[in-house]
């Protein structure tokens, strides 16, 4: 594993994003994990943040992109944090853009914010995580309607590898659908490997009672 993945893992934990336990997620599903992108809350987190996303996006797209699209509301801090970092790690300036929930028919009108979209814009979108693509389903039709736009592909912070709509995982899901690659800084199974009986802050977060639960979890709703 690459060493800024297990840097983010570990990121993640101290940021309190990731949290092991019982949650009830909104499809319904009892998890033993849950992240949550919007504990990043200080300065310095963000910064850091935008460093591993910028990392990712760079290692699976390289430069050949001009727009990093955040769909609202949470996409709105990671496209702008993301941008600022690449152009600090690689030189290259990225525009960001992202869009209102309600078109804006005064001042700076539209359904955009930041950068207007173009013909010919290579185009990356950011997430937070993905679990149904319900967000893509938004999304992709807005950024068509710009004008003819490619889409790169698209970035979450993670894959939780289970089932989404069918059998395979929302990422796989939507690159099937839409026709573009969907990757994520890193995976569940890249979280377990990390942390599974390794002490953070004095505590271990994945001892044999939630890696069972963990294990468990995948055998009922585990992607293929």
């Amino acid at each position: 594993m690459e060493q800024y993945k297990q840097e983010f893992i570990n990121f993640m934990v101290q940021c309190d994003v990731l949290k092991f336990g019982e949650f009830t997620l909104k499809s319904g599903r009892k998890s033993p994990f849950f992240m949550n992108a919007g504990a990043y809350v200080t300065g310095s987190q963000l910064a850091k943040l935008g460093e591993y996303y910028a990392k990712a996006i760079h290692e699976n797209y390289g430069d050949d992109f001009d727009v990093l699209f955040g769909p609202a509301y949470k996409g709105i801090p990671l496209s702008t944090a993301t941008v600022i970092a690449y152009a600090k790690l690689y030189g290259k300036e990225i525009r960001y853009c992202s869009n209102r929930k309600e078109e804006k028919d005064h001042g700076d009108t539209g359904i955009l914010l930041g950068s207007k979209l173009k013909d010919g814009d290579k185009v990356v979108i950011i997430e937070d995580v993905t679990t149904s693509g319900k967000s893509i389903e938004e999304t992709f039709p807005i950024l068509k309607a710009q004008g003819n736009v490619e889409i790169k592909g698209l970035m979450v912070s993670l894959n939780r590898q289970e089932r989404g709509k069918g059998t395979k995982c929302a990422l796989d899901e939507i690159t099937d659908l839409y026709g573009f690659p969907a990757r994520a800084i890193v995976s569940m199974s890249e979280v377990v490997e990390e942390l599974y009986n390794k002490e953070v802050n004095g505590k271990i977060l994945i001892d044999d009672k939630i890696k069972s639960a963990i294990d468990a979890y995948y055998k009922e709703y585990g992607a293929e």
